[in-house]
């Protein structure tokens, strides 16, 4: 299985369009936003 990782918290997901959106909102906001991070496997 793909994996993608968020290259800031380092939470890993099944799909690219995830782990951007991760990385986008760590990047802005420097903290995790748990509405994202509940797909994280």
């Amino acid at each position: 299985m793909k994996r993608y990782q968020c290259k800031i918290c380092k939470l890993y997901y099944k799909d690219k369009e995830t782990a951007e959106k991760c990385y986008a909102w760590c990047k802005e906001h420097k903290s995790c936003n748990l509405e994202i991070i509940k797909f994280a496997i």
